[in-house]
Order: structure tokens, then C-alpha cells, then sequence
């Protein structure tokens, strides 16, 4: 990979990774460069559908098609971004499949707008999310890859979800999507509507919290697995984690009104923990220690919220307001 491409995929990733940048630059610099080049093809692949001014389906599709084949080497690269990622792929252990259940996943964005159920939800996932954590865990390349392949995509999926339940107000009025699952919705009484309308009515806070406490046993299974890791990765990995997930501590100052309400980390808020979670990983030189200690999902089961169907058993659906 020539430097200069590295260079264009680097300011990609500074520009608009708002959490994941500061984790990356604590990278050891075989996997940091590697890993601008990762962020700078996924996000050029995800602005196909995201531009507000985008193309028209047709095109989008097209202009997704000539990346898939781009970043598998099928035909030649034409940009610093898709030149450095056709690099990267050849020379490490990135799979074809990975490549693929992604671009699929962006397609998915042109015309999918709503999930019926969390399978269906997971299913997008899987080229949105979990094959990003594929594509990394082959980068990063540790001993016991396949064990920790699981948690990673756990890890991968708890980072989209976190994203998912703090945007509701974005992705609504910029894109038009929901990815709140419709069937979490019905269960407390909430709608589809309520959320095209900005009702951030008590039923859709209860769903909110419903999919958040899915998403807080998704982080500690992903964390679990951050020890697989080289040890010069881990704590990249791990301050990732806490920075994610300390979107749910502002999700619930905001009593789950993300939909009117900004639950985005302050550039003090994030100094302050990556500070807080250097100072615990240096003390226990542990993952899981230190991510309960400093991030925002306790670890005691007893404070661990329910799955969506008992908390929805115990929760009077609230009339809309």
C-alpha cells in the first residue's frame, strides 16, 4: 500500500470516524494504516447511500457493483481509496465472502427502510457490522482466530446497535430509516409513526431501553473476547468499546429522547475517558476488568436489563403523547 493512498484513507477516517478514530490512532502501526484503509473503503461504499443528494437506485447500485468488483481485484482500482483496500486484500487474509455480505448490506440501504423483526435486523448486520469485525480480526491476524470470532462479531453488532438507538432522530429525517425493530415497537405500544412524527412518546422509551439492554449482552459477550487479541491491540479495542458504549449513559441523560435530543460524546467527554481507561488498564491489565470498571454497562447480572419480551410483560404500554 503506497502511503499516499494510506494518506487519503486516513483523512476519511479522521474526518468521519467520530468515535472509532481515536480508538485507531492507538494502534500499533501494522494495524493502524491497515485500518484507515478498512474505514476509508467502508465508508465511501456506505456515502453511496447516505448522500442526501445521492443518485438515483439505479446508479447507486451500479456505482456499488464497480466497488465490489474493485476491492476483490476483478478489475483495476481508480482511486487512492479502492487502490489501498484491493492492496490490502491481497496481501492478508481478508475474505472474499466478507467483501461481498458487505456490499450487499450497503445495496440493502438503497431501498429497505424498515426491519419487522431483530432476526431480520441481525441479518442486515452481518454485512454492515459483523463482516466489518471480520475484516478487522483478519487484519489484526491473532493466534486463536476462530475463537475469538464470535465475540468480535458480537462486539461488532453491540458498536452498530449503539449507533442505531443513538441516531433514531438522524436516521429518520436524513434517510428516512428506522432500524429499530417494528416488532420491539408493537410490543410497548409504540409505532412506526411515532418515530416519523418525533413523538418520543414513554412507549417508544420503553422500547428504546428494551433494545438497549439486547444490546448491553451483545457489549459483554464482545468484550469477553477482546483477550484472543494481540496484546498490543487490545486496549485500542477496548477504549473502542467504552466509547461506544458510553453512548448509552448520554442515551439515558437524555431519557431516551433521541429522537429531538443529541446523544453524541463531547470531544472532553472522550479525552476524559481514554484517560480513565488508560489509567484501569494499567492498573488490572485486563479487559473486562477495566471495561466495567469505567464504561457505562454494569457488569453485575443482577443490574443487567432483560430481554425485550420479559421487560415487555412487565411494562404497561403507555397511551401516545
Amino acid at each position: 500500500m503506497l502511503d499516499d493512498n494510506i494518506t487519503t484513507s486516513k483523512e476519511i477516517h479522521r474526518q468521519t470516524g467520530k468515535t472509532f478514530y481515536y480508538a485507531t490512532r492507538l494502534l500499533p502501526e501494522r494495524i493502524r494504516k491497515p485500518t484507515y484503509v478498512l474505514y476509508g473503503f467502508f465508508r465511501i461504499a456506505d456515502e453511496v447511500v447516505d448522500q442526501a443528494d445521492g443518485l438515483p437506485p439505479e446508479a447507486q447500485y451500479e456505482r456499488l457493483e464497480s466497488f465490489r468488483a474493485k476491492a476483490l481485484g476483478e478489475e483495476p482500482a481508480d482511486d487512492d481509496v479502492l487502490s489501498a483496500f484491493q492492496s490490502l486484500h491481497e496481501r492478508t487474509s481478508i475474505r472474499d465472502a466478507d467483501v461481498n455480505t458487505f456490499i450487499d448490506a450497503m445495496e440493502q440501504d438503497i431501498e429497505r427502510d424498515r426491519y419487522e423483526t431483530y432476526e431480520d435486523l441481525e441479518a442486515y448486520m452481518r454485512g454492515s457490522a459483523v463482516a466489518v469485525g471480520n475484516m478487522m480480526l483478519d487484519v489484526m491476524d491473532p493466534e486463536q482466530k476462530e475463537t475469538a470470532r464470535p465475540h468480535a462479531a458480537s462486539l461488532a453488532e453491540a458498536f452498530q446497535l449503539s449507533n442505531f438507538l443513538r441516531d433514531v432522530g438522524e436516521d429518520i429525517s436524513e434517510y428516512g430509516r428506522i432500524y429499530l425493530p417494528l416488532e420491539t415497537l408493537e410490543q410497548f405500544g409504540a409505532s412506526e409513526e411515532d418515530i416519523v412524527q418525533r413523538r418520543a412518546t414513554e412507549s417508544l422509551k420503553a422500547a428504546m431501553r428494551a433494545e438497549m439492554a439486547r444490546t448491553e449482552r451483545l457489549y459483554r459477550d464482545g468484550v469477553a473476547g477482546i483477550r484472543y487479541l494481540p496484546d498490543d491491540c487490545q486496549f485500542a479495542v477496548l477504549l473502542a468499546a467504552v466509547l461506544y458504549a458510553d453512548h448509552h449513559r448520554q442515551i439515558r441523560q437524555v431519557d431516551f429522547d433521541t429522537i429531538g435530543r443529541d446523544a453524541n460524546l463531547s470531544r472532553a467527554r472522550k479525552l476524559y475517558l481514554i484517560a480513565k481507561t488508560w489509567w484501569h488498564w494499567r492498573k488490572h491489565r485486563d479487559p473486562e476488568t477495566t471495561f466495567y470498571a469505567v464504561s457505562a454497562i454494569p457488569e453485575d447480572a443482577s443490574m443487567r436489563g432483560p430481554h425485550p419480551e420479559s421487560v415487555a410483560e412487565n411494562v404497561m404500554p403507555a397511551t401516545h403523547d
